[in-house]
């Protein structure tokens, strides 16, 4: 397995590997990898990729000024093994320092999918989202790349901004994995205490025993009754992430809410 540590040797290695012929696949993540992002891993495998590359960035540009960057769980040697284990090929540990240069001013903005949901909440986010993926499909010259249903509206932001600007590759989708208690997998779950962890579990008991034509003011106020703070519970149309009138085929309803400090995000598709 390659270790790259600067985008330029990412991306010549690349430009390499596409000229021999080979399918590329990346999986941007964070790091601190869990079963979710392995899943990632494996599915480009199963696609036939001759070459796995994961990013591995904790990207300061999507995080607001009150978020955790500083304190985002960080685990370099574990997340090489775990590459090595799901089948990676390569893993890019890029440095902020040499993801933006001195005096770095330039940014994707999509302006449309990101208006609500987390976009609301977290002005900028997505604009860092997209400012880092699209630089990341620059570098590693991807034929797909794989992102986790999880983060549903960022899978929808960058499902347009391919389009959109025309990037020649294809992202894939997949699903959503779960702890065992139905808790979707995310590496910030390792902030709850145990008590966080049970009052969470509101969240995906609440979406799955949702019923089409069913309330998200009831989802609500489930998730408060379990003393979760409600960030938000919207149902929209599953491609616009327009607001929808009800639960219906078609779309999505998507929860954020806080356990104690820790936000956790989770969706489910009608």
């Amino acid at each position: 397995m390659k270790i790259f540590r600067t985008p330029q040797s990412l991306q010549k290695w690349a430009r390499a590997a596409k000229l021999e012929g080979k399918k590329i696949a990346l999986v941007p993540t964070m790091g601190y990898l869990h079963e979710g992002h392995l899943s990632l891993i494996k599915k480009a495998k199963a696609m036939k990729a001759d070459e796995i590359v994961v990013s591995v960035f904790v990207n300061p540009v999507q995080f607001g000024p009150n978020e955790d960057y500083e304190k985002y769980p960080r685990d370099e040697k574990a997340d090489l093994a775990k590459c090595m284990e799901a089948g990676a090929t390569a893993v890019f540990f890029p440095t902020p320092a040499n993801m933006y240069l001195p005096g770095h001013s330039v940014y994707v903005n999509e302006e449309s999918l990101s208006k609500g949901l987390c976009g609301a909440r977290r002005p900028g986010h997505f604009r860092g989202v997209c400012t880092v993926v699209a630089k990341l499909f620059n570098l590693a010259h991807p034929d797909f790349a794989v992102f986790g249903r999880k983060d549903y509206q960022q899978a929808q932001i960058i499902k347009r901004m391919v389009r959109d600007l025309n990037f020649d590759m294809k992202i894939v989708v997949a699903p959503i994995v779960r702890e065992k208690s139905g808790l979707a997998k995310s590496s910030r779950n390792t902030y709850l205490s145990e008590a966080e962890k049970t009052s969470a579990l509101a969240i995906s008991r609440s979406l799955k025993n949702l019923k089409p034509g069913g309330s998200v003011q009831a989802v609500a106020k489930e998730l408060e009754k379990a003393g979760l703070k409600v960030d938000y519970v919207e149902c929209v149309d599953s491609e616009s992430l327009e607001p929808a009138k009800k639960v219906a085929k078609g779309t999505t309803v998507l929860v954020a809410a806080f356990a104690g400090k820790t936000r956790l995000i989770d969706n489910r598709s009608f």
